[in-house]
């Protein structure tokens, strides 16, 4: 209940006083003893002209940023920031402005009042294709009610404990044979080991499996010979987030206006996604109105489509959005985390051990073993920790907001710099160490609001549970069937490309165990999720009931 006589924001500058002063540690900013966590302020608070900045001019800010660093080390430009400013400042980079925080305590703030429909940052380019060729959209974009409906319908689909174990037998047997891409890389290599770049594999891999559980069938993308059309998708991808990242700051529309190639270049690859993705829609939709019988989980489209509770664009827009944010977001993870495993082997041989011990007690049960697993899905938190896939999460304030004796006004982009924080000593005792135990201590206060590598809340990744189910069952089959080594010791940065990319390729070594747990192929081979190759459902014009198998 408000109290008498307040207006609404009044009330919640009030209710967060006891959070205002948290003391800042890190570089140059040694902390002050304060007891309990944040002490209580009775200051009135500062006006938003203070928060520290370096500048009001956001055109000269992008030059020097640019001049300094370049687009694609925005998350080390933030991480600067930090150390110059403390844990709080405001940038503005060309005509886009925002408030940056680090310390977990201001983020619980942050979300704490980020009200039933929170508002993210919407990538501009995105936002202008999707305007000026008029393409439907999803939870991506949409907002308010419409985001809400949308969200509500999918979370029944892709977040309940229900419906993620459906997703168990239509992954496991893509982990199960990425395991035999690795053997065949072995063959051919014929020293026993594979060494090489497997990026490619991963896209690959991660298409395969964000297909067959939206749509219950597979592509065929672990085949020796990959469909080319369905890598046209998977290229399109990359291409659409390369080239969003010039258009962050600078207003799109004079890329369109101008024919530039960075334009050109992104309408292609959205064109790529949406033309892909409407085929393969349409005739499935198709085979759906023709009644076809299904004996096993169909996948999510068809969920989706039966349950009528959105309109057919809408469940397009939506599986069009979750197909293309489901490649090379969860193939980085996994490439970052072999990396660390690869520079950390005892911590490898650890987590190999929790798995072989879980297949044991589980006695074959997939859905049993998930749960005997919590260092391997710690092991995932940590990755996250060190290679985000987002640099921040963004909330524009829905009411006027106190943080950090700040005043700040309503409508404010507020940015959550996930990178920096996950960089930060204050946060995280000795930082840069692979360490996923830290995520299992007793202490919870160590990891509160520090996991954010799906996002939070109620507009957190809505295909979390699914990228989590296939990177835990991927590092199961991993772990039982290789040893994971680096080809070269050498350290690898991190580049924006909208999400964090190596900066250079990750050379790897497999080597096989030659003891070790059978791969339990029955599953894959002869389920019907893992026969079905789907591959010329890509091509254009009516596609028959008759599926092709391949040997």
């Amino acid at each position: 209940m408000l109290a008498k006589g307040l207006p609404l924001r009044s009330v919640l500058v009030k209710g967060c006083q006891p959070f205002l002063s948290t003391v800042w540690e890190g570089p140059g900013h040694p902390r002050v003893p304060t007891g309990d966590g944040a002490s209580i302020s009775t200051q009135i608070p500062r006006p938003f002209s203070e928060i520290p900045t370096p500048g009001n001019n956001g055109w000269l800010n992008l030059y020097n940023f640019w001049r300094e660093m370049g687009s694609q080390k925005i998350h080390y430009h933030q991480v600067q920031n930090f150390q110059k400013y403390g844990p709080i400042y405001r940038e503005k980079l060309g005509s886009v402005e925002s408030v940056y925080i680090i310390d977990p305590e201001d983020v619980a703030l942050l979300f704490k009042f980020e009200g039933p429909t929170p508002e993210r940052f919407c990538i501009p380019p995105w936002v202008a294709y999707h305007q000026y060729h008029q393409r439907p959209v999803g939870v991506l974009l949409k907002k308010s009610g419409a985001w809400k409906k949308d969200r509500l319908a999918l979370n029944q689909e892709v977040m309940a404990p229900e419906a993620i174990k459906n997703f168990i037998p239509l992954l496991d047997p893509v982990s199960q044979d990425f395991v035999k891409v690795l053997h065949r890389r072995i063959k051919q290599q014929g020293s026993g080991k594979f060494s090489g770049d497997i990026s490619d594999d991963l896209f690959r891999f991660a298409f395969e499996s964000i297909t067959n559980v939206m749509f219950g069938e597979r592509l065929g993308m672990l085949e020796e010979r990959v469909d080319p059309e369905a890598q046209r998708f998977i290229d399109a991808v990359y291409q659409m987030f390369h080239t969003s990242v010039p258009m962050l700051t600078f207003p799109p529309d004079l890329f369109r206006l101008f024919k530039t190639k960075t334009w050109r270049d992104h309408v292609a690859a959205w064109d790529v996604i949406f033309n892909k993705a409407e085929i393969y829609t349409q005739n499935f939709y198709w085979e759906l109105r023709q009644k076809r019988d299904v004996d096993n989980y169909p996948g999510i489209l068809h969920r989706l489509l039966k349950s009528n509770k959105l309109l057919f664009e809408d469940v397009k827009a939506n599986i069009t959005e979750m197909l293309a944010g489901g490649v090379d977001t969860t193939s980085m993870t996994l490439q970052w985390h072999l990396y660390e495993m690869a520079r950390s082997l005892e911590v490898q041989e650890v987590l190999r051990e929790e798995v072989l011990a879980a297949r044991r007690q589980a006695q074959g049960n997939v859905s049993t073993m998930l749960q005997l697993v919590p260092l391997l899905k710690a092991s995932i938190k940590e990755t996250l920790r060190l290679h985000p896939i987002s640099v921040t999460l963004q909330r524009y304030l829905e009411n006027d907001l106190v943080l950090r004796n700040y005043m700040i006004p309503a409508k404010t982009l507020v940015q959550v710099s996930t990178y920096a924080m996950g960089q930060d000593p204050t946060f995280f005792l000795n930082p840069s160490k692979f360490d996923p135990t830290r995520w299992l201590g007793k202490d919870k206060e160590l990891i509160h609001f520090r996991n954010l590598g799906f996002g939070w809340g109620v507009r957190q990744c809505v295909g979390r549970r699914i990228a989590e189910l296939e990177m835990t069952l991927f590092l199961i089959h991993i772990l039982e069937n290789f040893r994971v080594e680096m080809q070269q010791l050498r350290d690898v940065g991190t580049t924006f490309n909208l999400i964090l990319m190596p900066d250079k390729p990750i050379f790897l070594t497999f080597r096989p165990f030659n003891q070790g747990p059978p791969q339990r192929r029955a599953e894959s081979s002869n389920c019907r999720h893992g026969e079905g190759q789907m591959g010329n459902r890509w091509a254009a014009g009516p596609i028959p009931r008759a599926r092709t198998t391949r040997a």
